[in-house]
């Protein structure tokens, strides 16, 4: 016996404000259920687990001790800028000379996430 992840959970201030953001680094829509103003609202990955934004009272304090990693079709780069464009803030530059490393960004909420290489920056690259 073994449990299956169903769902990974962001607490915000704002969840349907959030969940339409991370609609937008996704590119995948929210629950037709869902909408303005609901304490709990999903984004509908396309495989795996959804992401289910909880609303909560108490805002975010410290460093998450969990984050998205994200592995963008396009080159990080683009990607990068893709999502600043979107509402994302930059937190730390973990990019390496030599091409490897990501970038950390957060979301609108302060949530942290990280932008790795591309297939395509990684066939460039590898180590």
């Amino acid at each position: 016996m073994v449990s299956v992840v169903q769902n990974v959970a962001i607490d915000c201030a704002d969840a349907y404000e959030l969940a339409r953001f991370w609609s937008g680094v996704t590119g995948r829509p929210l629950d037709p259920e869902d909408g303005p103003g609901d304490p709990e609202v999903q984004v509908l990955l396309a495989e795996g687990p959804v992401l289910h934004f909880n609303q909560v009272p108490e805002p975010k304090t410290v460093k998450n001790r969990i984050h998205l990693c994200l592995r963008p079709e396009t080159s990080r780069e683009q990607e990068v800028e893709r999502l600043l464009a979107l509402g994302a803030t930059f937190v730390a530059d973990r990019r390496n000379p030599d091409g490897t490393g990501w970038a950390v960004l957060a979301d609108p909420e302060g949530n942290e996430m990280c932008v790795l290489r591309s297939d395509s920056d990684r066939a460039a690259t590898p180590s």
